[in-house]
């Protein structure tokens, strides 16, 4: 099996420690985490061969990145070199009525300064199956968007299968553009969408009626999406899955959470896991879109199964701390299977 390319930015990551307030914080746990990076992390965990593809500044903090990511296996041959700063954002965990928080530092990081150009995309793409990306990347600077259009151009020249994370960011989208202006170009170019409710609304003006997030109390309808993966596939024709992610807030420590997977007329409904003591719920849609292109790749023909793996990794990720998903396809086969007991394996 060819690799699986993902392209965006990773990010220093500077958490509070047990929960605590930033006004409260003496000290911050760092860590490295990005959409993009995410997804290929899960991949390689899982025996992919999984590549990330970003810009980094020549420092000694995007070398300690890239070890990071070389330590969980992921390929970093062509990521190039330039500018001064590798972008930085500080986490805020909530807790039960309080919700987390996040501010970024990554204006003019290496990546926002990214141009058409700097990556050579035929090579990167030689002998690639998947090609992944999320609406975080154009929503950083205009050109980290061409550089992502330049991107799918090539991919889809190639022949190669391209994912997309919709993930709608409003605190991102600050240079003159808005993502409903910048994202339709991008997501013509795509052969699998993900989203959640909020990212086809704020993006695309696309929801299902009658559907408020606040007002979940932790049950969701899934039947109510397939609205929202039919419109979805006839402003983007070239789609052949749509998959939503459907996470019901309880609080900042319990939620539910499942998706759907919409293909060829047919609405595949994931089971729904009651997660009540969440430990880290960041990089939680990137867990489930590395799950699912495993899935899609692996159990071929078979959208049932793909999406039950891909919710199921991520309601393991929704255990571990950090942005990195870092579970085995065996631990989550078994979550299928449906051993949820937490028994210590001896």
């Amino acid at each position: 099996m060819g690799k699986i390319v993902t392209f965006g930015e990773v990010m220093l990551r500077l958490a509070t420690p047990d929960y605590q307030r930033f006004t409260q914080a003496k000290e911050f746990t760092a860590t490295f985490g990005g959409g993009e990076a995410n997804v290929a992390v899960s991949l390689a965990n899982y025996g992919m061969n999984a590549e990330f593809v970003t810009r980094l500044p020549n420092n000694d903090i995007a070398k300690s990145c890239i070890m990071d990511l070389h330590k969980y296996g992921v390929n970093t041959d062509h990521i190039v070199t330039g500018g001064d700063r590798i972008g930085i954002y500080f986490l805020e965990t909530g807790a039960v009525a309080r919700a987390s928080k996040v501010v970024y530092d990554r204006a003019n990081s290496a990546i926002a300064e990214i141009k058409p150009g700097m990556i050579n995309w035929e090579e990167v793409f030689e002998g690639a199956d998947w090609f992944h990306w999320t609406g975080i990347t154009p929503a950083i600077s205009q050109g980290a968007a061409d550089a992502c259009l330049e991107a799918l151009k090539v991919a889809n020249k190639m022949g190669v299968t391209v994912s997309c994370d919709l993930n709608y960011r409003k605190n991102l989208w600050k240079y003159g553009k808005t993502a409903s202006e910048v994202m339709p170009a991008l997501v013509e170019c795509c052969d699998v969408i993900l989203g959640n409710e909020e990212d086809a609304e704020k993006v695309f003006g696309i929801k299902p009626e009658g559907f408020d997030v606040t007002a979940t109390k932790g049950e969701v309808n899934s039947a109510e999406f397939e609205s929202v993966c039919t419109q979805l596939m006839q402003k983007f024709p070239r789609a052949k899955k749509v998959i939503i992610t459907l996470r019901g807030s309880i609080n900042a420590n319990h939620n539910t959470w499942g998706g759907v997977l919409y293909s060829e007329g047919s609405l595949k409904i994931s089971k729904r896991y009651d997660i009540t003591h969440i430990v880290d719920r960041v990089g939680g849609g990137d867990s489930f879109m590395g799950g699912l292109i495993y899935g899609l790749l692996n159990y071929t023909g078979d959208d049932q199964k793909a999406l039950d793996f891909a919710v199921a990794a991520s309601c393991l990720k929704h255990t571990i701390y950090g942005d990195y998903n870092m579970v085995t396809v065996a631990e989550v086969e078994n979550l299928m299977k449906g051993d949820g007991s937490g028994r210590v394996s001896r």
